[in-house]
């Protein structure tokens, strides 16, 4: 294969997404910072991933950590400087690492300079920037949206007599991406970026960027039941998800393209809507939509299978596949599943056709971590306290070693710790060969090796009872992949090629090398690769 037919690095690769405030302090006030993220580089390599993604990282009041931005071409004190970034670029780069940025377009902290502006009069220059409107004859918000933290989607504004729009906290109002001088600059803030090297963006809420022309009510949903999320009370159906955000993300794609660099879509919608923001061949827009099936998949054989058959089906023409288990929003793996079977999770995430995304942490096993109230820091859940509704859980310090601190900070830790970090964090990992850590490290290194699993077409085999079973295939490259969901052994019948098969990995026991005959057996818990015995 020459390298003008050689795949994007994306299709071969997998990305790491890293928490700035929770992967290394080097300061020592318990907050992580871009040193701390270079300085811990070699753990990434030594994993195995491609690409690190930074979540938030711009100057910020941190009313929701970083996701209320108020300089987008700037850094935060809290996490260095931009001279930093530009050596963590170059260190990655030297690696042989990509790195990107998450990018926040739906709205900017009320902190910005452009909506300090907006709101000094109706007759500001920068007042079409951010979505005002006036009250209801009633004094009630212009129509019945619900913010995504709860609450109405409108905020009254009692110096100029309107309400503003923002679909989570009041202190991030929503951009106007109607407004083309509101494209241009955003635009202009992603060019600034890839200039310095950055090789691409997460596109935070990429769904939400447009809404309706005459902000019509969204309907009532009729599934809501109380208990459930207020948000939910009403369908997203004129907030969210409108046809005009696909031209803005095809602007977006055709900028990126001139820097060869990755667009990754955050867009939690049904599969057919998700295939959307693909694009077309005449106007692609991000490389990879987000697939978010796993994070709360039935943990069955049928359900995973279906998944997977439907997901594959979906897919436009040259559209390429990615899979992600875990956020910074939702809970780890480790937590929904239990440990066991977050091994065979992490099998599966890694074997399946596309670019996987880890989230910082699972490649040890990393669990939610209960905090007490006095230490609650997420806005989510201090606006809804004991719901389950906070993200502090699936934040916490990234743990290096069995020092004070996990080795994460020598000052108070901006989260509390895990209970298990003197066992469960980097070091200890790294000298166990059957910890999670190394697993991680050997299914990364056997996708380097075989481009079956890093390029391959895949067949399921078998999704019934507790067995899901698939082959990846590249050329006269084969391999099996069987995977057992349950605490019990299990049987399984391999396809014709594999009546006589060698073991390349397991998730359980080093049976590396060993050769069997026609019957499988599964132990509990238990995921394995096969490859013809040649």
């Amino acid at each position: 294969m020459t390298s003008a037919d050689a795949p994007p690095w994306w299709h071969t690769g997998v990305i790491y997404q890293v928490y700035p405030r929770s992967f290394q302090d080097s300061d020592g006030n318990g907050v992580g910072d871009l040193k701390g993220i270079e300085r811990r580089l070699d753990h990434l390599v030594a994993l195995g991933v491609d690409a690190v993604w930074l979540s938030p990282i711009y100057p910020s009041p941190m009313a929701d950590f970083g996701y209320d931005v108020a300089d987008y071409t700037g850094v935060d004190p809290t996490f260095g400087t931009l001279a930093d970034l530009n050596v963590l670029i170059a260190a990655a780069h030297t690696r042989g690492l990509k790195l990107l940025l998450d990018f926040v377009p739906n709205h900017s902290s009320d902190r910005h300079p452009w909506f300090v502006e907006s709101r000094s009069s109706r007759e500001s220059p920068k007042r079409d920037w951010y979505i005002w409107r006036d009250a209801e004859p009633d004094a009630s918000p212009p129509n019945n949206w619900i913010s995504d933290f709860g609450g109405s989607a409108w905020e009254w504004d009692e110096a100029t007599g309107q309400y503003y729009l923002h679909a989570f906290l009041k202190e991030q109002p929503d951009l106007n991406w109607r407004n083309p001088a509101v494209r241009a600059a955003m635009l202009d803030a992603m060019r600034f970026w890839l200039k310095r090297g950055v090789d691409g963006f997460r596109i935070d809420v990429l769904w939400h960027m447009v809404k309706r022309a005459d902000l019509a009510d969204n309907p009532p949903n009729p599934d809501w039941r109380t208990g459930d999320p207020e948000k939910e009370r009403v369908l997203q159906l004129n907030s969210t998800d409108q046809p005009e955000v696909h031209e803005i993300t095809a602007e977006m794609r055709a900028l990126a393209d001139e820097y060869g660099a990755l667009l990754i879509g955050e867009i939690y919608l049904p599969t057919p809507k998700l295939m959307t923001y693909y694009g077309t061949r005449a106007r692609p827009e991000v490389q990879l939509p987000f697939n978010f099936q796993l994070i709360g998949a039935e943990w069955t054989a049928p359900a995973l299978g279906r998944l997977i058959a439907d997901y594959e089906a979906a897919l436009p023409p040259g559209a390429w596949p990615n899979w992600v288990l875990g956020n910074h929003d939702r809970p780890r793996i480790a937590t929904r599943v239990g440990e066991a079977q977050a091994r065979v999770a992490a099998m599966l995430l890694l074997t399946l056709r596309g670019t996987p995304t880890i989230y910082y942490g699972d490649e040890l096993g990393m669990t939610d971590v209960a905090i007490p109230p006095e230490a609650v820091r997420d806005p989510q859940e201090l606006r809804a306290p004991g719901q389950g509704f906070g993200r502090d859980p699936v934040r916490t310090p990234m743990p290096w070693d069995a020092s004070p601190n996990r080795g994460f900070t020598t000052g108070e830790p901006w989260l509390p710790l895990g209970p298990d970090w003197r066992t469960r964090n980097v070091a200890a990992e790294s000298d166990d060969p059957d910890s999670m850590l190394s697993l991680y490290r050997a299914v990364l290194a056997l996708r380097r090796e075989r481009r079956a699993l890093a390029l391959g077409d895949l067949a399921l085999i078998r999704a019934e009872g507790f067995v899901l079973a698939y082959e990846r295939r590249f050329g006269n490259e084969r391999l099996l992949v069987a995977l057992n969901l349950g605490g019990h052994e299990r049987q399984v019948d391999p396809p014709a090629w594999a009546a006589d098969y060698t073991h390349v990995l397991s998730t359980v026991h080093p049976r590396v090398g060993r050769r069997f005959g026609t019957a499988l057996t599964l132990a509990p818990d238990e995921g394995v690769i096969l490859a013809p015995t040649r």
